[in-house]
């Protein structure tokens, strides 16, 4: 298992050198400049512009220079929305919020998921099922944007009974973690339904209904445990993209997240902002398959993690 982590960081390692790379090459291929406005500085301005911050280099040079400084986790300062701030101040400021409110959505999300996929799995065919599927499909094919510019509209606008932008209340968090988590709860829910199918017709499930188990036992204790593989499986990258923040859900409700931020980033063409939220977002999707494969050997001892298989 050591051995088996250690080359996995390692190889996270040289991924993530990959995804800085590219992102940078990316990221000069972009036309335009991010000191360029409605009203553009003069040649001798950008020059000096460019000079100061090393864009006069050769590429190579700027690259190179780029990685050993990302090393060190210096991603260097904002061009232009908070100019000079070093971006690793503005990434922490902005990580909190969005992680917060992440982990309400992911939390309520798996809690309802889950006990809805095996309500599904065990009513299969009859009316409750139908009505999960028709529900958990419209979560899953209506966009996020949707989503939260309907509850914005009726429960914000309309009735007037939840906050519409800010974190300033706790009721505040409840449109934008019930957007946020809505698709991944559909999806868990489908997932865990094929999943349980499959598990409730194997031999020891048909043992112990008739020794006479009770049926809640056989689902959550019995059956959840092994069909709950492919949902963590799911949950690995999408507890990284709750984590960092949905762009939508942000933009939609004026949340001071790193989503929200990203986007901001992007049309100000704040090149170091992009790459840093880029590469951070990259290490958090990392970090989260790592840490699943480690629990699929909690959820079913007979997996070899290091083998890939079972």
């Amino acid at each position: 298992m050591g051995k088996y982590i250690i080359t996995r960081i390692l190889q996270s390692f040289l991924v993530l050198i990959l995804v800085a790379t590219i992102t940078f090459l990316l990221m000069n291929m972009v036309p335009g400049s991010p000191f360029l406005s409605e009203k553009p500085p003069s040649p001798e301005v950008m020059e000096q512009l460019n000079k100061k911050y090393g864009l006069d280099k050769p590429l190579s040079v700027q690259l190179k220079r780029y990685l050993i400084n990302t090393l060190k986790l210096d991603f260097g300062v904002s061009l232009k929305m908070q100019k000079n701030r070093p971006v690793i101040e503005i990434i922490k400021e902005m990580f909190p919020t969005s992680a917060k409110i992440g982990i309400i959505a992911l939390s309520w999300s798996i809690l309802v998921g889950l006990p809805l996929g095996c309500l599904a799995a065990y009513h299969r065919g009859d009316g409750v099922d139908s009505f999960l599927r028709v529900l958990t499909t419209i979560g899953i094919s209506v966009p996020g944007f949707v989503v939260a510019t309907l509850l914005l509209i009726f429960f914000g606008v309309k009735l007037k009974v939840l906050p519409t932008m800010g974190l300033g209340k706790v009721s505040a968090y409840i449109l934008p973690c019930f957007s946020l988590g809505f698709n991944p709860m559909c999806y868990i829910a489908r997932l865990s339904r094929s999943s349980m199918l499959d598990v409730i017709n194997q031999d020891y499930i048909r043992t112990a209904r008739a020794k006479g188990v009770p049926a809640s036992k056989i689902l959550f204790k019995h059956a959840l445990r092994n069909a709950f593989i492919p949902v963590l499986t799911y949950l690995g990258p999408l507890t990284a993209s709750i984590l960092c923040g949905s762009f939508v859900v942000e933009s939609v409700f004026s949340l001071p997240g790193m989503g929200r931020y990203f986007i901001n980033s992007i049309l100000n063409r704040d090149y170091p902002i992009i790459m840093a939220t880029t590469i951070f977002f990259a290490a958090l999707v990392i970090f989260m398959n790592l840490v699943v494969d480690i629990l699929y050997k909690f959820v079913d001892p007979r997996i070899d993690i290091t083998k890939g298989g079972n």
